[in-house]
């Protein structure tokens, strides 16, 4: 463990794929500004659980990330607590269905704003303090991001502009810093609803035969962060190999 911890921020970080990835950098070694929109009481017991293992470790922000004014805010309190920031993690995202005829923008605007508009406008604050830190970033894509999923257009196009964000700033930020993304598959079902029988068909389109577990998520993002040195503009697919198929 380095003398002066490595920092992360992480948006989405209270509950799910985010608290994985939250103990993940952790463990590894980083201290952690959390950001979390309505889940306080999840991230309270992640940070008091982390705590516990290293003090003075975790800082919790609360955030809506569609209010611009809070984005640079995340990065200014996590500098200001800490002193460095040495990783950008995006998180957090909305995913919600829009059909073609009475999807509305207002829905347009919610997709966009978690998925697209908010890491770009995270990573241009934190980009100085990335530098200074050689750090990096990376990005929860979805390989809906290259392959769309009907009846969620809007969503797909989100997360193509992320991959696009992603390939982008890997150029932009170079060569101090480095950008990739994550492109899970089925990793966790959605919390509300959801038919058996469409999960079941989408496992027989999965080479590997299962869902994925949310620390396998976690440790491919501390790869990209931490150890994959030589790697920036790429997208792991973390897919069980379902893009293989028709």
């Amino acid at each position: 463990m380095n003398a002066t911890p490595r920092v992360a921020l992480i948006t989405g970080g209270a509950r799910r794929i985010g608290a994985a990835i939250a103990r993940a950098l952790h463990a590894a070694g980083y201290d952690l500004a959390l950001h979390y929109r309505r889940s306080r009481a999840e991230a309270e017991a992640l940070a008091a659980e982390l705590e516990r293992a290293r003090p003075r470790s975790v800082l919790l922000l609360q955030a809506e990330l569609a209010e611009f004014d809070r984005l640079p805010e995340l990065v200014a309190h996590t500098v200001g607590r800490y002193g460095r920031l040495d990783a950008l993690v995006n998180n957090a995202s909305a995913f919600a269905p829009t059909p073609l005829g009475p999807t509305t923008p207002a829905q347009w605007d919610a997709l966009f704003a978690s998925n697209a508009r908010a890491p770009f406008f995270l990573a241009q604050a934190a980009a100085p303090h990335l530098r200074a830190a050689r750090g990096a970033i990376v990005n929860l894509a979805d390989l809906y991001g290259e392959r769309p999923l009907p009846r969620h257009t809007v969503y797909c196009m989100a997360k193509a502009a992320l991959l696009m964000l992603t390939r982008s700033l890997a150029l932009e930020l170079a060569p101090e810093v480095r950008v990739n993304a994550v492109a899970p598959g089925a990793i966790l079902w959605p919390e509300h609803g959801g038919d058996p029988a469409a999960r079941q068909a989408m496992l027989q389109r999965t080479p590997l035969a299962r869902t994925g577990a949310p620390e396998e998520v976690a440790e491919a993002v501390r790869w990209l962060l931490q150890d994959a040195s030589y790697c920036t503009g790429q997208v792991l697919r973390l897919d069980g190999g379902r893009l293989l198929g028709a």
